[in-house]
């Protein structure tokens, strides 16, 4: 059973998703989807729900080329949809490198 830490910084955030960090934080003002914790120290701090968020965000504006309007009125229309073609994207991925680490290995 893997443990799956409660928040994340927003450099690990960053790691994730091969962004800088400033994209992330450009991402929280423009997405009220978004909401990091603070610390006392001011540090944001992403749940597992800001990552998905974050996912639903990156596939809408990278993936699929939408602009940022665009994203947001997409994610208030139909948020379950956007998700679920979202992960079939990954899923999607996933495969691909699977079957191209597969044929490299023949």
């Amino acid at each position: 059973m893997t443990s799956q830490k409660l928040y994340y910084t927003i450099g690990e955030v960053a790691g994730m998703f091969d962004v800088n960090t400033s994209l992330i934080r450009f991402w929280e003002q423009e997405f009220d989807i978004i909401k990091p914790k603070k610390n006392k120290k001011g540090n944001r701090l992403f749940t597992k729900n800001d990552i998905d968020n974050f996912h639903l965000i990156f596939h809408l504006v990278k993936e699929r080329g939408f602009t940022l309007e665009g994203a947001r009125k997409k994610i208030k229309q139909n948020r379950e949809e956007t998700m679920r073609s979202a992960e079939v994207v990954q899923s999607l991925k996933k495969i691909k490198a699977f079957l191209i680490e597969l044929k490299d290995n023949l």
